[in-house]
Parts: C-alpha cells; sequence; structure tokens
C-alpha cells in the first residue's frame, strides 16, 4: 500500500494501524468501555439516559461486576457518565459520532491510559526544560510553535507538527530519558493527536486555535523560566485533550 502524502490535509484516520498499536489484546474492561461508548454513539444511551444496572452491563458484556465497575470508573474520568449512590450511573455528553470513522472503540481506553501517563510525564518533562534548556533548544521550541501554525493556516493536521514540538520540550530537558520515554510511545501519542485534530478539523475556528493557545502558553513559560507554572500548563493542556476527544 502506498501512502499518500495529502492524507493528513484530508483528515484520513489509519484505522488498521490504530487497532494494533497496543500489540496486546484489549482488556476486558477495555471492551465494555467500548461497548457503552458505541452505545452513547449511536444513540441508544441518550444525555441524561441511565445506564442499565452493574448487574444487567455485566450480563450483556459477559464479564463480572468489578470489571464493569473499572469501565464505568474509566467513563466517570472522561467525563461521559456520572454515577449517583443508589441510583445509577447517566450519560453526560454525548460525543462526535464522526469518532465511529476514526478510532477502534477498543482502543479508547488505552488512548485514554496513555494521555493519563503522558501528563505526568510531559509535566515533569516542561518543569525540567525551564531548569535547562538552552538557548539553541528555547529557539528550537519556538520553531516548532511556528510549525503549528503554519498548519493551521494552511489548513493541515498536523500530527507530525504537535507532536514535534512536545518532543522539542522533551529534548530541552537535556535527559534523554525524557526524550526517549516520548519517541517509545509516538504510535500511541499520534493515535490521540490524529483523532483529536480529525474532530477538531470539523470545528476548525474553535478546536485547533484553542490547542495552539495552549500551546503558546506552555512554550512562554518555559521561557520565563517559571517551572511550576510550566509543569501546569502542560498538565492542563493533556488533560484538556483527553477532554476534547470526546467533546460532542
Amino acid at each position: 500500500m502506498t501512502h499518500d502524502p495529502n492524507s493528513q490535509r484530508r483528515g484520513d484516520f489509519p484505522r488498521a494501524e490504530l487497532a494494533a498499536s497496543s500489540g496486546r489484546p484489549a482488556r476486558l474492561s477495555d471492551k465494555v468501555y467500548g461497548d457503552i461508548v458505541e452505545r452513547i454513539l449511536q444513540g441508544e444511551y441518550d444525555e441524561g439516559h441511565r445506564l442499565p444496572s452493574e448487574a444487567k452491563l455485566a450480563e450483556m458484556n459477559q464479564v463480572s461486576r468489578p470489571i464493569v465497575r473499572q469501565a464505568l470508573s474509566r467513563l466517570r474520568e472522561d467525563g461521559l457518565v456520572r454515577s449517583q449512590r443508589g441510583a445509577g450511573s447517566y450519560v453526560m455528553r454525548l460525543p462526535d459520532r464522526a469518532m465511529l470513522d476514526f478510532a477502534p472503540l477498543d482502543s479508547l481506553a488505552d488512548m485514554q491510559r496513555c494521555f493519563e501517563f503522558r501528563a505526568a510525564l510531559e509535566g515533569e518533562s516542561a518543569r525540567a526544560a525551564t531548569q535547562y534548556a538552552s538557548i539553541a533548544a528555547i529557539r528550537e521550541i519556538e520553531k516548532a510553535l511556528q510549525r503549528l501554525e503554519t498548519c493551521i493556516q494552511e489548513g493541515e493536521l498536523g500530527v507530525d507538527a504537535d507532536f514535534g514540538f512536545h518532543l522539542a520540550v522533551a529534548n530541552a530537558t537535556n535527559n534523554r530519558f525524557f526524550t526517549d520515554t516520548l519517541l517509545s510511545l509516538k504510535t500511541q501519542i499520534n493515535f490521540g493527536q490524529n483523532l483529536a485534530r480529525n474532530l477538531g478539523l470539523r470545528r476548525p475556528g474553535l478546536h485547533l486555535p484553542e490547542v495552539q493557545e495552549e500551546h503558546v502558553r506552555i512554550f512562554e513559560a518555559i521561557r520565563a523560566g517559571d517551572a511550576e507554572l510550566a509543569c501546569q500548563r502542560m498538565r492542563e493542556h493533556i488533560g484538556n485533550s483527553r477532554r476534547r476527544v470526546f467533546e460532542g
């Protein structure tokens, strides 16, 4: 299969590659998670709708109730459902149905776990960058920021440029373990970036400029040498990226 150089501009999404990105079978709780998300996306569970009981969800998915609780816990973290003691779980928001065109649902839970790990890793990366970045490293982060701005202006998806910004921050730490860890996660990180940016192209005047403003704020904190602020802004950015995946 040949690579189409225009695929990022159009917003094409390599579903088969993403399905295999984790390199291992999906966990049972991930399958339950994906099943509930799909039912929400298909309109079976509408906004404000009460989900079936834990026992019923366990029966539907042929798993134990603790497995269902794990899936519901992650759905609460993602802001898709809320639970009320004695009253069950309810749908809080309806994600964009276009998600079904872009991502294998049983990969979404893994993607969200990757966001969690990135918030911890890259928050500390941004903190270290303020302390150890050379003038040249600061310039590389700024160049990466400019490449992202060009992508927005030209209507490109900008996944490579997005990863490049985060990699430039990791490089600025002068600690190869930040860089090596980020590179080892590139496939999983690109999964989340690709999905978020594809969905963002459906709202070009809102989503991508918002993401870019967060990048700018991270850069400004690093350039100013404010370690705590840089860490906070990076963690907020990645947390926002995780939530944006499910914005309807």
